[in-house]
């Protein structure tokens, strides 16, 4: 088990470090609300793509080849061996701190790629498009769970939604220090073994939801940029789009301004 978090660990920094560091777009604080046409499409190294395709096309094979299948059941064996009573579950928070460090950051001053809002938006679509895909693979495939609670280990949610905002702190972050990267593929490759250290997924969940996850995030960067600039795009200075926060009556909301 040791070894398979080394190998994870190693390959987070390698995915942390595979960003392009061109990619930033310089944002005033001030116009955290403005919708200029400023969001940038997604522009990660090919390299970067390999790791997640790698990843998925093993928890496929896991599926229907004995041998890879077997790897899980011995990960499993030696678990069970060496921790027989471990139970924790703190990655139901570590899943999330990818995410929250990004908006730590930001709140302390240093600013992302992105606006708050398209920040917001990029992870909220990563997040629909991660928990989308694992929650009708794993209805498809129904995988009975180690510790055979039900039928839907394949792959792992938390896993994918771990490394999915690990992917979004390295690319609203990577350009200032591919330190911000391995931070949070490290929390993310914690979710993933504390999944198996708690019984909840095999070990080629885990990696399946790993490849999801960064794919999810990576889609959402493509994606994103031509949803928000066919609805808000601005041509020049003498038109501008603005989304404004309101309270009235007690209700809260968002009024949306665009001039022409």
């Amino acid at each position: 088990m040791k070894n398979i978090i080394a190998i994870l660990l190693c390959v987070s920094g390698f995915l942390a470090k595979a960003q392009n560091p061109d990619t930033t777009a310089k944002i005033d604080s001030a116009k955290i609300l403005a919708l200029p046409d400023t969001v940038r499409h997604l522009e990660s190294r090919f390299l970067s793509f390999i790791p997640p395709a790698v990843f998925i096309s093993y928890g496929i094979l896991s599926l229907e080849v004995k041998g890879i299948r077997q790897v899980d059941y011995n990960v499993y064996d030696d678990l069970i061996r060496k921790h027989p009573t471990f139970r924790n579950h703190i990655e139901n928070y570590f899943q999330y701190a990818p995410a929250m460090i990004v908006y730590g950051l930001n709140l302390a001053g240093i600013q992302g790629k992105n606006t708050f809002i398209d920040r917001s938006a990029l992870y909220l679509l990563s997040n629909v498009i991660a928990q989308g895909t694992t929650f009708a693979t794993k209805r498809v495939i129904s995988r009975e769970r180690p510790d055979r609670s039900d039928n839907y280990s394949f792959p792992s949610g938390h896993t994918a939604n771990a490394f999915a905002a690990a992917e979004f702190m390295a690319q609203e972050y990577a350009e200032k220090s591919p330190w911000f990267g391995v931070i949070g593929y490290s929390f993310a490759t914690a979710t993933a073994v504390l999944r198996v250290y708690n019984r909840d997924h095999w070990f080629s969940d885990i990696i399946t939801g790993a490849g999801v996850g960064i794919l999810s995030t990576k889609a959402a960067y493509l994606l994103y940029p031509l949803i928000r600039n066919t609805l808000f795009r601005v041509d020049n200075e003498t038109k501008s789009s603005i989304v404004i926060p309101t309270y009235q009556n007690g209700v809260t909301g968002f009024a949306f301004i665009k001039r022409f």
